[in-house]
């Protein structure tokens, strides 16, 4: 299979050479530590944000594993403390200072222990000034562009005195040939294209993640083949905007033939795919999506807001009634079809008859369930400068409206399922006290059940007994 890349840039062979050099370095000298002290060194790694973050520390995580560390439970007993930020969100930046400013007695009753930094809240210049400031007891920050010098930034961070900074600025690298350490056996995310070019007005992502690039679908396809060959039976596609994939590439190939490709792969059961631009979301897509028999009936289909008025302001490229007119025609090819979404509410200038566009959007659209936030200043983005901001009550009174509806079609399109069977991926213990084990329908949805643990791992045939608002329970009835 040909390497279908145009101007792009990958991490060359030699640097990623270089970076296993390191990691050999790091574990003779955790060798060492291990010899003289009878214990391991252990790592404390806590992710913030989206999916892809979560697939940024399974790296992480890979290269810790190749360096002889292992996995601490709390900051504590930690050698090691990694926090992956996220910046799209204020609480989450909030929630990440917090945590740096309790680590400061730890620090120094340990002054060897190393916290380090990374992900998008370290793509911000402001962000890593604060941190140079207010948290001296950091040990070493870098960014999402230069993950993949992880080892050698570690080994630098061990051998020097002072805090190790190296955020690159470049708009990113494609990386290929790290490890990798999945923590789940059944499920793996698999990230299909980096950045964003859509800059939509409330958005940080393209200035933290950098311009769309696409990975090939070679390397993809092998990352894919190898995750069947070790018993994985779903895999979700990650990137900011999936639809954009391969319009970086020479040839044509999209993000259909991307789907047909790997609808093909011997092992995996399920493929699933986040997120979805409404504009970029072509009939190619709908009819694979129609098509090829391992694709959930699944879509997440980000609105943000139902005015024509906001989305403009957003920068969405696209109006409210072109975003109700794909819906028909999803629907049209995949009436079975599951829709999720986004909705941000409280934007700045948000009229009380915007916010009744939204609502209008949530009855006749039929939302699954909706992720809901409410509007929270980005430093660096447009929507921040905007001086029409919507008061915190104003937001607030609107969000519970919002809940309000959306759960109640949440609840009423659950309610339809009673009875029904459907086919559940088995994926483990349940959190539910009533119910011992959990998994999820082709379209999503939680299923609770009694089951036991040779099930796990396999799709089996449950009969819906009981709804809630946000998930189903039921029983067993073949495998």
């Amino acid at each position: 299979m040909k390497r279908n890349t145009k101007n792009q840039t990958h991490v060359s062979e030699e640097e990623i050479v270089k970076q296993y050099r390191f990691m050999d370095l790091i574990k003779e000298i955790n060798a060492e530590y291990e010899m003289k002290s009878g214990r391991k060194r252990l790592v404390f790694l806590q992710s913030f944000g989206c999916q892809m973050n979560e697939n940024d520390s399974e790296r992480l995580w890979g290269m810790l594993s190749e360096m002889g560390y292992c996995e601490g439970k709390n900051s504590e007993e930690s050698d090691v403390i990694i926090f992956n930020t996220c910046c799209v969100r204020e609480n989450a930046e909030e929630k990440v200072y917090g945590h740096l400013g309790a680590l400061k007695k730890q620090k120094a009753d340990n002054p060897e222990k190393i916290i380090a930094v990374c992900g998008c809240m370290m793509q911000q210049g402001h962000v890593v000034e604060t941190i140079k400031k207010k948290y001296r007891h950091v040990g070493l920050v870098f960014g999402t562009h230069n993950l993949y010098k992880f080892p050698e930034l570690l080994y630098n961070a061990i051998n020097e005195n002072s805090p190790v900074i190296d955020v690159d600025e470049s708009p990113g690298s494609i990386t290929e040939g790290l490890p990798i350490e999945r923590k789940d056996t059944i499920k793996a995310w698999v990230t299909v294209m980096y950045g964003c070019n859509n800059f939509c007005s409330y958005c940080i992502v393209p200035y933290v993640r950098g311009r769309e690039r696409s990975r090939s679908i070679e390397d993809i396809v092998n990352e894919v083949e190898e995750l069947g060959r070790k018993n994985y039976k779903e895999i979700t596609l990650l990137g900011q905007n999936v639809n954009s994939y391969g319009k970086d590439f020479a040839d044509n190939t999209s993000f259909a033939s991307l789907l047909r490709e790997l609808n093909n792969i011997e092992g995996i059961e399920r493929i699933r795919f986040l997120t979805s631009h409404p504009k970029d979301l072509t009939e190619d897509i709908i009819l694979a999506m129609r098509d090829l028999d391992k694709l959930c009936e699944h879509l997440h289909l980000p609105i943000q807001a139902g005015s024509t008025r906001i989305l403009e302001s957003m920068n969405r490229k696209y109006t409210k009634e072109d975003y109700l007119n794909l819906v028909g025609k999803i629907r049209e090819k995949i009436p079975n079809i599951a829709l999720t979404t986004d909705i941000i509410v409280g934007y700045p200038g948000e009229t009380e008859e915007d916010f009744e566009d939204t609502l209008d959007v949530l009855r006749k659209v039929r939302y699954d369930f909706a992720y809901t936030f409410l509007y929270s200043k980005r430093t660096g983005t447009p929507a921040a400068k905007n001086e029409n901001q919507v008061s915190e009550e104003v937001k607030k009174a609107r969000f519970e409206r919002l809940l309000e509806v959306q759960n109640k079609i949440s609840k009423e399109i659950n309610d339809k399922l009673l009875g029904t069977t459907e086919e559940i991926l088995v994926e483990g213990l349940s959190k539910n006290s009533v119910w011992n084990y959990t998994g999820r329908t082709r379209t999503n949805k939680i299923v609770n059940f009694k089951g036991s643990k040779e099930l796990v791992g396999k799709l089996v045939k449950v009969k819906i007994t009981g709804t809630q608002t946000w998930s189903l329970e039921g029983e067993v009835i073949s495998w």
